[in-house]
C-alpha cells in the first residue's frame, strides 16, 4: 500500500527501531510507548484491519503472536507477564490501518485499559 505508514517502515523508507524481522513480520518500538516495553508487530503483507484477514493469512497472523512471545521472552517478560492486543477500527483505537499487534510489558497493566 503506497500511503501506508507501516508499509513504509517495513520497506525501510521511514526509520524505526526495528527489534525483530523475518519473512512474515517486522517488529519495531512504538513511538508513543504506553509501557516500558511497547513493540508493534506487523505482517509483511498489508492487511488493513482484522475484518480483512482471510484464511490465507492464517500463518502470517499466527506468526505475529509467536514473534511477540519470542521478543517478550528475550526481554525477560515471560515470567512476570505481558499483554498482546490488536485494535480494530477507529472506536477501538486503530490509527494506522495495517494490522499490528501491540506487545506491552514492564509494569503492572490494569484492566479495563481505557
Amino acid at each position: 500500500m503506497p500511503d501506508c505508514l507501516f508499509c513504509k517502515i517495513r520497506d525501510g523508507l521511514i526509520p524505526a527501531r526495528v527489534v525483530y524481522r523475518d519473512e512474515l513480520c517486522v517488529a519495531f518500538e512504538d513511538i508513543n510507548p504506553q509501557a516500558p516495553t511497547h513493540v508493534l508487530f506487523i505482517p509483511t503483507k498489508h492487511i488493513a484491519t482484522v475484518n480483512d484477514i482471510t484464511a490465507e493469512d492464517r500463518e502470517a497472523v499466527g506468526h505475529l503472536f509467536i514473534a511477540a512471545a519470542k521478543v517478550a521472552k528475550e526481554r525477560g517478560h515471560a515470567d512476570n507477564g505481558y499483554r498482546v492486543v490488536m485494535n480494530t477500527q477507529r472506536d477501538a483505537g486503530q490509527t494506522v490501518f495495517h494490522i499490528h499487534l501491540h506487545l506491552l510489558a514492564g509494569r503492572p497493566l490494569m484492566w479495563p485499559p481505557g
